[in-house]
C-alpha cells in the first residue's frame, strides 16, 4: 500500500502508517525543523519541504494520480481549536480546501485526516457536512470519529478527531479500530527509567506520584515563547503528577535535585508514543514543538491497519 502525506510534522503519523504497512510516495512539510527530523530518521523517505516545496497550497499532486492508496495528513489545528478562536473555514490556516484539491488530483483509494476534537463540535456540523458532500462528489464515503490515544496504549489523555474517507464501492468494509483490552501505561510506567537516569535520589518517591495518564501534551506555536507543558489547567494536572510544567528540561534531574522535576524532550516523545530510536532534531524549543504537535504513532498505526484491512479485502474480492 502506498501513501502520500501532507503536513507530516515530526513524523508521528508517517511512522505509524509505516508500522501499519504503508510505503510513502511523498511527505510534504513546510517546517524546516520537522523536515530535518524526517530526513534524519528515514533518509529514504521522499520529503518535500523546508520552504515553498513544503507548502501544501503550492504542491502539484497530479504526477501521483492513480498511484496512491492513501492520502493522509495532520492538517493545522488552530482553525478548530479554542486557542485558535475556532474561526474554522474563515481561518487562513485551514487546509481542508487544499486537502480536497489533492484528493481530486490524486484520486487515492482512501483519505485520513487528523485534527483537534473541537472539529467534531456542533459549531462545525455544517462544515463537516460540506466536507462530506465534496468528498461524496469525488466518489468517497466519509467517516468521522473521536479517538483517544490512551485507548491504543499511549500514556496520555489525548482525544483527536479523525476523518477517514474510502472509495464508495468498498466503504462498507471499513471499521474503526477497537480500543486495546489492556489499559495504557501510566506516566511513571513510561518514563521512570529516564527520570532516574541522572542519579536523582527522589525518583522512587516521584514514581508513586506519577501513577496516572499524562494530560494532553501541547506543542504550542511559533508565536509562543519558550517550551512548556501548556496552559494553566494543564500545568496543574502536571503538578498533580509531580512534574513542573512551566518549562522543558535539558537533562533528567541530577542526584541532589530538590522539588518537582521537568520533562525532557525525550520523555515527552515517549509519552507521545515515539520509540526511543526516533531522533528529534534541533534545539530544545523546536524539538519540543515537533513532539508536542505530533499525532501519536500507535493511533496512526491502528487506523492505518484498518484502512489496509478494508482496501486489501476489496482488492482480494476483485481478484477473485
Amino acid at each position: 500500500m502506498i501513501s502520500l502525506e501532507i503536513c507530516s510534522g515530526a513524523g508521528g503519523q508517517a511512522l505509524g502508517l509505516e508500522q501499519a504497512g504503508f510505503d510513502h510516495a511523498a511527505l510534504i512539510e513546510i517546517d524546516e525543523h520537522c523536515c530535518a527530523t524526517l530526513r534524519k530518521n528515514r533518509p529514504n523517505w521522499p520529503v518535500f519541504g523546508g520552504g515553498k516545496a513544503g507548502d501544501v497550497s503550492e504542491f502539484d499532486a497530479s504526477p501521483y494520480h492513480g498511484k496512491v492508496d492513501l492520502l493522509a495528513g495532520g492538517i493545522p489545528c488552530p482553525p478548530f481549536s479554542v486557542a485558535g478562536k475556532k474561526l474554522g473555514e474563515l481561518d487562513e490556516r485551514n487546509l481542508f480546501p487544499e486537502t480536497i484539491r489533492l484528493v481530486d488530483e490524486i484520486r487515492p483509494r482512501a483519505v485520513m485526516v487528523e485534527n483537534v476534537p473541537g472539529l467534531l463540535g456542533a459549531e462545525f456540523e455544517q462544515y463537516r457536512q460540506r466536507i462530506r458532500s465534496l468528498l461524496k462528489k469525488l466518489g468517497y464515503e466519509t467517516f468521522w470519529e473521536r479517538l483517544n490515544a490512551s485507548d491504543f496504549g499511549v500514556p496520555q489523555v489525548r482525544p483527536r478527531a479523525v476523518l477517514v474517507a474510502i472509495e464508495r464501492k468498498v466503504a462498507d468494509k471499513f471499521e474503526w479500530p477497537k480500543p486495546l483490552k489492556i489499559p495504557a501505561p501510566t506516566v511513571a510506567d513510561t518514563i521512570a527509567d529516564l527520570m532516574a537516569s541522572g542519579g536523582w535520589k527522589g525518583a522512587k518517591e516521584w514514581i508513586k506520584t506519577a501513577q496516572k495518564l499524562a494530560p494532553t501534551i501541547v506543542g504550542g506555536s511559533k508565536k509562543h515563547g519558550g517550551p512548556d507543558l501548556g496552559p494553566t489547567r494543564a500545568k496543574q494536572a502536571w503538578a498533580a503528577l509531580g512534574v513542573n510544567g512551566h518549562l522543558i528540561g535539558n537533562e533528567p534531574p541530577q542526584p541532589g535535585f530538590q522539588g518537582a522535576p521537568t520533562l525532557t524532550v525525550q520523555m515527552v516523545a515517549r509519552l507521545q508514543g515515539f520509540p526511543d530510536d526516533w531522533q528529534i532534531t534541533g534545539k530544545k524549543t523546536n524539538a519540543y514543538r515537533q513532539v508536542g504537535n505530533a499525532f501519536p504513532p500507535p493511533v496512526a498505526k491502528a487506523v492505518g491497519q484498518q484502512i489496509i484491512k478494508c482496501l486489501s479485502a476489496a482488492r482480494a474480492k476483485s481478484a477473485n
